[in-house]
C-alpha cells in the first residue's frame, strides 16, 4: 500500500492543527459501535456542515488526515465496484488525490473565518488584531497549497482513465478537471494570498491618524 506522508513545510502549522484535531477529539468525536481500521471507513465520517464552525472544520480534517494514513480495506468492501487489480489501482490514486482536494477545501475554509477582505479605516483601533487574523488566515491557505502538490503527484499516476468507476464518477471528473488545467488551486489560493499581502500593508501603514 501507499504510505502518505505530511508534505514537508508548514510543519509547525501541521502540528498544532494535529494538536487541535487530538484535543478536540476527546471531547467531541462520538464513540462509534465498530473499530475505524480503513481509509474508507474515516472517508465516510467527512462530512460537510451548513454552518461551518471552526470546530466542524478540524473534525473533518482529523478524518480525512486519518483516510489518507490509514490501509485501504478489502476491494470488495471499496467505494466503487472493482473487478480486477487495474481498476484497484486507478481507484486507490483516485482515492488519494480526492482526498487531497478536499483537505485543500477544509483548509480555506478554516483559513477565511480568519480573512479579512479590506482594512476600513475606521478598524484602525484594531490594527494589530486585524493583523493577527491575517497572520491566522495566512498559515492554512498556505497549508492547502501543500495539499494542491500532494494532489497533483497523485493525479499524475494516472496517465488516463483506463477504467471507468461509475460510484466515483466525481473522482474522475476532478482528475479530469486537474490534468486539463482546468482546475488549478494554485492561482485560487495565489489569489487568496496576494489579497492578505495587500490588506496586511493597508493595516501596516494605518497610524494615529486614520482614524
Amino acid at each position: 500500500m501507499e504510505n502518505y506522508r505530511l508534505p514537508a513545510d508548514n510543519e509547525n502549522v501541521k502540528k498544532l492543527v494535529l494538536s487541535l484535531i487530538c484535543l478536540f477529539s476527546l471531547f467531541a468525536v462520538p464513540a462509534y459501535g465498530w473499530r475505524i481500521l480503513y481509509a474508507e471507513q474515516y472517508y465516510k465520517l467527512f462530512h460537510d456542515h451548513f454552518y461551518r464552525y471552526p470546530d466542524d472544520t478540524m473534525e473533518n480534517i482529523s478524518y480525512l488526515e486519518e483516510a489518507l494514513k490509514a490501509d485501504f480495506c478489502n476491494p470488495l468492501y471499496a467505494l466503487a465496484r472493482i473487478t480486477n487489480k487495474q481498476e484497484w489501482e486507478q481507484y486507490r490514486y483516485l482515492f488519494k488525490m480526492h482526498v487531497n482536494l478536499l483537505l485543500i477545501q477544509q483548509y480555506l475554509i478554516l483559513g477565511s473565518k480568519y480573512n479579512k477582505q479590506v482594512a476600513y479605516f475606521y478598524n484602525a483601533p484594531w490594527k494589530e488584531a486585524n493583523l493577527k487574523s491575517l497572520e491566522l488566515a495566512e498559515r492554512p491557505f498556505r497549508v492547502a497549497l501543500d495539499y494542491w502538490t500532494e494532489t497533483l503527484k497523485w493525479a499524475a499516476r494516472i496517465p488516463r482513465l483506463r477504467f471507468h468507476l461509475e460510484q466515483i464518477q466525481h473522482w474522475e471528473d476532478e482528475w479530469f478537471r486537474i490534468v486539463t488545467k482546468d482546475l488549478n488551486y494554485h492561482e485560487i489560493i495565489s489569489v487568496h494570498l496576494a489579497r492578505i499581502e495587500k490588506v496586511r500593508r493597508d493595516f501596516q501603514n494605518m497610524d494615529e491618524n486614520t482614524y
